[in-house]
């Protein structure tokens, strides 16, 4: 039994010591965490493939106290050869990792079905939609976040057998649109961000036997690159309100702000009860679009 004082959100959410990674931590969602994490006292490493975006987030958000905020050596994480170079870097400084958040990710092509005809309908998704252009996004959005989980599960392990048992973990970062049957112009996206969900549940299974647990947060409309397509001088980026009214269906009338992120991102960091969830962080557009 816990006394009263172990359950401040200090004590409760304190992330003091863990050594954490961030795929797409330049910015975006991967930022946010990376954010999250250092705040409340962790060691944040955090890659992409850009290395001038790494350093401006460093330069920016890097805690004044307590955690820190870490550029590691740029990392394209389709590539088997980078995901091995970004578990050797790390290997020779940590002698574990506490937390992966996969948060690379990549939006794929676009084509709105709304036409009325099935000859309209295929033209637009035809001369607008690739096969190549599905390889990428699932590459980018599935595989990838699956091998560099793989890439990393013994430094993982070793972080369990640090902190305890089930405490390391994987949060993936997937979308509201993986769980939704809307295809929002985007099919190849949102068919990945299907896969990225029960990829999750598939992960949570097999690696518990290592004693790893794997979380997804399914986050609505956030501000990151992706969403806004530009960052500022501080890796941020910005959602006017009029902007996610316009889509009406979103119940909360704004997107998601970073303070919002950080919470999912503590809970699902350091409550070791939860293994193989989806979040969802969309400001109740769920409730709204037939998805669940």
């Amino acid at each position: 039994m816990a006394p009263t004082s172990a359950l401040q959100a200090s004590q409760l959410f304190s992330v003091k010591d863990y050594v954490c990674v961030v795929t797409g931590g330049g910015s975006g969602i991967g930022l946010m965490a990376a954010q999250a994490l250092a705040a409340n006292g962790a060691k944040v490493y955090i890659t992409g493939r850009r290395a001038d975006a790494l350093e401006r987030a460093v330069k920016s958000h890097d805690p004044a106290e307590g955690g820190e905020i870490i550029a590691l050596t740029t990392c394209d994480v389709t590539k088997k050869d980078d995901l091995s170079k970004l578990h050797d870097e790390l290997a020779k400084r940590e002698k574990y990792i506490n937390l992966l958040v996969c948060s690379a990710g990549i939006s794929g092509e676009k084509a709105e079905p709304d036409e009325s005809s099935a000859k309209s309908l295929k033209e637009k998704l035809w001369n607008n939609e690739t096969f190549e252009g599905w390889n990428e996004t699932y590459n980018t959005d599935v595989t990838a976040v699956y091998f560099t989980t793989v890439a990393l599960l013994p430094l993982l392990q070793a972080g369990t057998e640090s902190h305890g048992h089930l405490s390391a973990s994987v949060i993936v970062i997937s979308s509201m649109s993986g769980i939704m049957r809307h295809a929002q112009g985007h099919f190849s996206y949102n068919a990945a961000k299907g896969a990225t969900v029960h990829l999750t549940k598939l992960m949570s299974a097999e690696f518990m036997k290592v004693r790893i647990r794997v979380n997804s947060i399914a986050p609505g409309y956030f501000p990151s690159e992706m969403t806004a397509k530009e960052s500022d001088e501080q890796q941020k980026s910005s959602l006017p309100d009029e902007k996610i009214q316009e889509k009406g269906h979103v119940p909360m009338g704004r997107a998601g702000s970073d303070e919002e992120m950080a919470q999912a991102v503590l809970f699902l960091t350091k409550n070791a009860y939860v293994n193989g969830e989806i979040l969802a962080v969309d400001g109740g557009v769920l409730n709204v679009v037939s998805g669940r």
